[in-house]
């Protein structure tokens, strides 16, 4: 029996030694959280999504701006949420909490979600989620989706591990202790930010990745326009003198966060830049 069958039919049995059937489908969800946009998109039927936040249109943190064309946004503000008549709110903890508790105080129906910090804490969220618009079987779908995709690039037993560290604006890194630590870790990487004291997400000063720069820099790319100050950390000219020892590859800003069908296109970004850094180290191991 695969592990998807398996699940449906926990499913089904849970359902059954429950005496009832499962409650009907939302007709109107509205999301405001940023990682929870992505995943609605993926298990709810069109016509059920009322609105999603402003963020999924924004290129620089989204991986779903094409589709989100389609369907209004909010900027999160209880007034304009209660003007969208929902029967579902999607929220996440880290963010409205002003928006959430006035929501709820008008008796709306709101869910509330954390950032996942593990990659089964992210499909457990999938699962719920689709439950909760009446869409289990797409969820278990997108849930092996998931688990194929990860199991495509993971490392082979004693394949030897290149130290990578996520580098973005601010000089933000992800720990071990983070999702984007887990799928370095799934994809073939050694986690560097270790070596900087960071278990979670933190601040890792350009004097210290000069000092004990990574075999591997995934660093993330500014906004358009003139930079911030917060840019100049990842455009500074000293970083390119780790060249000749690390090798450097993009990685958006719109991955680092969010788990569901984002951890799909994580998986294939972190996979090719591993195969780049492999080959590069090969190069330079042949010139040495």
């Amino acid at each position: 029996m695969t592990d998807a069958l398996t699940r449906r039919t926990l499913a089904a049995g849970l359902l059954f030694l429950s005496g009832g059937a499962a409650e009907p489908a939302p007709h109107r969800v509205v999301s405001i959280g940023s990682c929870l946009d992505p995943i609605l998109l993926a298990l709810a039927d069109p016509g059920q999504i009322a609105a999603l936040s402003h963020f999924a249109r924004d290129p620089l943190t989204s991986t779903v701006t094409e589709q989100a064309r389609r369907f209004a946004v909010t900027h999160e503000g209880a007034e304009e949420v209660v003007a969208l008549d929902p029967d579902l709110i999607l929220a996440s903890k880290r963010s409205g909490l002003y928006a959430r508790t006035a929501l709820k105080a008008r008796g709306l129906r709101v869910e509330e979600f954390d950032m996942p910090n593990t990659v089964e804490a992210s499909l457990q969220q999938v699962r719920k989620i689709a439950a909760l618009v009446g869409r289990p079987d797409r969820g278990e779908a997108l849930i092996l989706r998931m688990e194929t995709a990860l199991a495509a690039v993971a490392p082979k037993p004693g394949e030897p591990r290149l130290r990578a560290l996520v580098y973005q604006s601010g000089g933000l890194a992800a720990g071990p202790a983070t999702l984007l630590g887990e799928m370095l870790e799934r994809c073939g990487f050694e986690n560097g930010a270790a070596r900087y004291g960071l278990r979670k997400w933190g601040s890792v000063s350009l004097e210290r990745v000069l000092a004990d720069p990574p075999q591997v820099l995934l660093a993330g790319a500014r906004a358009e326009g003139a930079p911030t100050w917060a840019d100049r950390v990842i455009d500074h000219p000293a970083l390119e003198s780790l060249r000749p020892r690390t090798f450097r590859a993009g990685f958006p800003q719109k991955l680092i966060y969010c788990g569901g069908p984002v951890l799909i296109e994580t998986a294939k970004v972190l996979a090719k830049a591993r195969r780049r850094a492999e080959a590069w180290a090969r190069q330079r191991s042949l010139r040495d």
